[in-house]
């Protein structure tokens, strides 16, 4: 009795080949692996996390190279030069605007999807200070907390004012020791907060930053996966004293200029 044969079917299942994969395939998984890690709620919080660390850094430095006012102009406006003749300055502020805007898509991002995620605000505990609910116990909740994404929001658009009035604003030029031509940053500055609106926009503007770095500084190590009762009340307490002495730094540029500047 001769064998019959199956008919052929377009629906037949096609089994992999054995062995590994080529090396195209190999990299188009992995590629695959990488951005469905990144889009994840895990991955955005450890990119927020990182990228805030590394604004925070920033911030230190900025602080302390924008604290070298007080010694005068001519002080001021050397170190400035030094900054600004670098060639290295122009792909380190690329660096620094692809990290702050990364920073700020995957912040709103993840904050949309959580409210969408659920419509339905927590319940707040009943005890308000200005209507805002504090939490208690062992609870991180703050104003600072509860306020990250408009705080993130307010620190957007006062940075956009500050580079363009500090980085693309009023160019004026003096000469050093040498008698080298360099720009007058100190006289930008002094032209900027000798008015007194722009004097209490900024000290509104970096007292929201404080606040953000208050609360920021302790999320962005929890994000990461650094998060022990050990040493997480120690992450706390230095989060709120960078705060402060971030926050006071930026607070008093202004008022002195303001007050005890040297009219250039």
């Amino acid at each position: 009795m001769a064998a019959t044969s199956k008919p052929y079917s377009s629906s037949a299942v096609v089994h992999p080949p054995d062995g590994p994969l080529p090396a195209s395939a190999r990299s188009l998984t992995l590629v695959g692996a990488r951005r469905s890690y990144i889009n994840s709620s895990i991955g955005t919080k450890v990119l927020i996390g990182v990228t805030g660390l590394c604004l925070f850094l920033y911030l230190l430095i900025h602080i302390a190279g924008n604290l070298i006012i007080f010694f005068g102009p001519a002080t001021f406006n050397g170190y400035s030069h030094i900054l600004v003749s670098n060639p290295l300055i122009v792909p380190v502020e690329i660096g620094l605007a692809a990290i702050f805007i990364l920073h700020v898509f995957k912040t709103v991002t993840n904050w949309w999807a959580n409210r969408k995620a659920r419509p339905v605000n927590y319940y707040k505990a009943p005890q308000r200070v200005f209507g805002w609910g504090w939490a208690r116990h062992t609870s991180r909740k703050s104003i600072a907390s509860s306020t990250m994404i408009f705080s993130g929001l307010v620190v957007f658009a006062f940075l956009m004012l500050h580079v363009w009035q500090m980085r693309f604003g009023s160019h004026y030029v003096t000469t050093d020791a040498a008698g080298i031509e360099i720009r007058d940053l100190y006289r930008t500055e002094w032209e900027v907060f000798s008015n007194l609106f722009n004097v209490l926009f900024y000290e509104f503007a970096v007292i929201v930053v404080a606040t953000h770095i208050w609360h920021g500084f302790s999320s962005a190590f929890s994000s990461l996966g650094a998060d022990h009762r050990r040493y997480t009340p120690w992450v706390l307490r230095a989060g709120r004293v960078f705060s402060v002495l971030i926050g006071g730094g930026f607070v008093t540029i202004p008022i002195w200029v303001y007050l005890f500047g040297v009219r250039p």
